[in-house]
């Protein structure tokens, strides 16, 4: 598999080291750089050509988009910020993906899952799911849905509440395991009480968006995902 060179860009040292350990775990990402300010990257990327940028916003004198919007042929960026305010001009940028800080190793591969797929001759997606269709426990039986029917899924404790094209079923699962089996994309968590199919969605209003007919609420540790993926 084509190695993917990466360079981290953050003033916080620690910050290089969760990312450090985190993409030990993808033997196809090698790291070639590590800065702490705008213009140490500026003249590293004048001689050297990368793949991906971990890059940082808020940093002192050169801000991570003002680095960015310098740079003629940017590479991919991963944003890995703590303020989620910048989200919107991050994919006006087109970045691959935005992580808000603190951010976990199940956050990161999403990440890492995005930048694959978004790559020419890349091979398959980590997530990629060959079927179509998903087998769901529900009153004693498997029920067979298209994931094309599921609008959206509701946490209902140690259960869930999966709505549907034919009605409604509830599943042992709770809405952390059904989040690993329903693959991103198209389905997405807004919300810790819900996880959406991003092929059903009418339309986002402020904090809601709504699904047949609908409104669900978006929790704001949520916001900058979705709307990576509405991008």
């Amino acid at each position: 598999m084509e190695l993917i060179n990466y360079v981290i860009l953050d003033d916080e040292p620690i910050a290089h080291r969760i990312i450090e350990s985190y993409s030990e775990n993808f033997s196809f990402l090698n790291k070639v750089g590590n800065f702490y300010n705008g213009f140490e990257a500026l003249e590293f990327f004048r001689k050297e050509k990368v793949d991906l940028i971990f890059l940082d916003i808020n940093m002192p004198k050169l801000t991570g988009f003002e680095m960015l919007k310098s740079i003629t042929d940017p590479p991919k960026v991963i944003v890995t910020s703590a303020y989620q305010e910048f989200a919107l001009e991050g994919y006006e940028l087109d970045i691959t993906d935005y992580l808000l800080k603190p951010f976990g190793l199940d956050r990161f591969i999403k990440a890492i899952n995005k930048l694959k797929v978004s790559q020419e001759n890349m091979g398959t997606s980590i997530a990629e799911e060959s079927s179509s269709r998903i087998f769901l426990k529900s009153d004693k039986k498997l029920v067979q849905l298209e994931l094309q029917d599921i609008f959206y899924v509701e946490a209902l404790g140690n259960y869930t509440k999966v709505f549907h094209t034919g009605g409604m079923l509830i599943c042992p699962d709770k809405i952390s395991d059904l989040e690993e089996k329903l693959v991103s994309p198209p389905f997405i968590r807004v919300h810790k009480s819900y996880l959406i199919n991003r092929d059903q969605i009418e339309f986002v209003e402020g904090n809601q968006v709504s699904i047949s007919g609908t409104k669900l609420p978006i929790g704001q540790t949520y916001k900058a995902n979705l709307l990576g993926f509405l991008n």
